[in-house]
């Protein structure tokens, strides 16, 4: 365990001291973000671009993460344990890209779909049955929704088949 918060400060140190865009806590074994890492930076959240918090075993996000971080423009959570996002993270309007595969999602996190910015949308290997296409239609940003290695139901596969602004990734197995 000591290890393990060891490696997070001295990203998180890197990050501040270096001035970088980005924090890579991969790997971590984070169950949740900690809050130190919020006060450690303070000062500079705001130049933060790109965080990954992949592969870890993170159940939940708070929606203070989505208040500090609101310059984020690209967010890797895939491999963690999470269920749903907090609806505050409707409120990122710089956010392009978000990385959910391999979580345990089984509702699509419908406050996405209020990211006028967001152009990828990663849920590949979750839960999910139901995709609300209309919604995604209506995001003017969105490029390429991947929900291959979802249960998708019938009426969510059909209306993906449909022509769209955005590519789908997704598996045609019925």
């Amino acid at each position: 365990m000591a290890e393990e918060v060891a490696n997070v400060a001295r990203r998180v140190n890197a990050t501040v001291e270096e001035g970088k865009d980005s924090l890579d806590l991969s790997d971590c074994k984070l169950v949740s973000f900690p809050d130190g890492v919020f006060k450690v930076l303070s000062s500079v959240a705001h130049n933060i671009r790109f965080i990954t918090l992949a592969h870890n075993k993170m159940k939940v996000l708070s929606g203070k993460f989505f208040s500090i971080f609101s310059g984020l423009k690209e967010l890797d959570l895939q491999g963690n344990v999470l269920t749903k996002l907090p609806e505050t993270v409707a409120g990122m309007e710089n956010l392009t890209s978000i990385n959910l595969a391999d979580n345990n999602f089984s509702i699509f996190p419908d406050k996405l779909t209020e990211i006028a910015t967001l152009e990828r949308i990663n849920l590949e290997g979750n839960s999910i049955t139901e995709i609300p296409v209309d919604k995604l239609s209506d995001m003017p940003a969105l490029k390429v929704l991947n929900v291959q290695s979802n249960p998708l139901d019938s009426n969510s596969r059909s209306a993906l088949q449909s022509a769209h602004r955005f590519e789908t990734l997704s598996s045609s197995e019925s």
